[in-house]
């Protein structure tokens, strides 16, 4: 059973102690395919997905990640790396500086709202040596380490969501 996407947008929040519960393959599935589902500039599709169960690479992948244990700890480990070659070719140097990051991005997103939106928790990721993670998951040089999912199932008890700034203070509506 699935949640409301506005509802996974609205409870979704990261995760640092998961429970070693295993993540059941169609499961696993099903959250990359929500990550294969993102938009990307030109429908390029220049992301990768290295899913990391393997103990000694996550930790490896953890030291990357300046000793950030829940890398570690959690079950699975998704490492989301860029091609910034295949934006590159379709838009220059915008689409390898800049597109395929955010590419990468909104598949990370989708990945997150699924995994939530299925019961699983996560932690992004975003703080890491890039050249160290690339090695641990032995990515062709060309690929560019871009965020890190943590999943699993919390071993947390739910705070209350943080406060979010309303729309009123972010948004400028042009008529």
């Amino acid at each position: 059973m699935t949640k409301d996407v506005f509802d996974c947008m609205r409870e979704s929040h990261s995760v640092r102690n998961f429970t070693q519960q295993e993540i059941l393959e169609p499961t696993l599935t099903r959250i990359l395919e929500a990550g294969c589902w993102a938009p990307s500039a030109g429908n390029l599709q220049p992301w990768y997905f290295y899913v990391v169960k393997n103990q000694e690479v996550k930790q490896k992948v953890a030291k990357a990640c300046f000793g950030q244990n829940q890398v570690e700890e959690s079950p699975v480990s998704i490492v989301i790396l860029a091609d910034p070659a295949r934006s590159n070719e379709k838009y220059g140097e915008r689409g390898a500086q800049l597109y395929c990051l955010q590419d990468t991005a909104v598949a990370a997103e989708n990945m997150i709202l699924a995994a939530h939106g299925l019961g699983l928790a996560t932690c992004w990721i975003g703080a890491f040596d890039e050249v160290q993670v690339q090695k641990a998951v032995e990515a062709p040089p060309r690929l560019r380490a871009v965020a890190i999912i943590c999943l699993g199932y919390s071993n947390e008890v739910h705070t209350p969501a943080k406060e979010r700034l309303r729309v009123q203070e972010v948004a400028k509506f042009i008529h």
